[in-house]
């Protein structure tokens, strides 16, 4: 049995759910509309550094600080805001913004280019 591979699934994935451009998640979230979300391990913050007021939910705990009803729940995930979802590179990103829609989310996206392109283009970031 062949697997499907990765980025297949991300493309897939990518045609199923919003990516914004950076300056349109800048812009959301200055307006006071989105909440950037850094999915990224605790290992990559502490290594690349992060964005500023960026909410971390750690990609394997995101469904479980997303779900109301779950132990685990964060109230900060609990917004009408747009949740954009960000890693390093928009792959894992793309899955989890599908996983979110799939549980329900209405406002969710993902920032195209990841913390990656963030930091290239010379965006703010923070060190630990």
């Amino acid at each position: 049995m062949a697997i499907t591979p990765v980025n297949t699934l991300v493309a897939q994935a990518k045609e199923q759910i919003t990516s914004l451009l950076q300056e349109e998640a800048e812009t959301m979230v200055a307006e006071g509309k989105a909440l950037l979300v850094d999915i990224r391990d605790p290992r990559e913050l502490a290594r690349e550094g992060r964005i500023k007021d960026a909410f971390h939910a750690p990609r394997g705990m995101l469904e479980f600080w997303f779900d109301p009803e779950s132990p685990y729940h964060k109230p900060a995930l609990a917004t009408d805001k747009t949740l954009i979802l960000f890693c390093a590179s928009a792959w894992r990103s793309a899955l989890s913004a599908k996983a979110l829609q799939d549980m329900g989310a209405a406002n969710v996206a993902e920032m195209e280019g990841g913390f990656s392109g963030w930091k290239k283009r010379g965006a703010p970031i923070e060190s630990d």
